[in-house]
């Protein structure tokens, strides 16, 4: 399991999450619209779920149904980051 930052988090970036990441798996660059986990570094210790102000973070598994391609949008973001910074735009507009 890891966990997921939603679209509750576009053009916030209040970045508490990074800031409490014992294993700094949170990343953003100043053009992202988001802050994103990497699924390969996070683990699960929960921290960042109270830390964010919004309410953008969830267990992969309980992310709720009309959030489930931020599952795969984090992921991208370690891969593709323009890529993921679309599918971000899109989920936004």
């Amino acid at each position: 399991m890891t966990y997921v930052i939603t679209e509750a988090c576009i053009d916030v970036l209040d970045a508490s999450c990074v800031e409490v990441c014992p294993v700094e798996c949170i990343h953003h660059d100043e053009e992202d619209r988001i802050c994103f986990i990497d699924p390969g570094s996070c683990t699960d210790c929960d921290v960042c779920v109270s830390a964010c102000p919004v309410g953008a973070i969830f267990a992969d598994m309980d992310t709720p149904t009309v959030s489930l391609q931020f599952v795969e949008i984090n992921a991208l973001w370690f891969k593709d980051k323009s890529a993921a910074r679309q599918k971000v735009t899109d989920e936004a507009d």
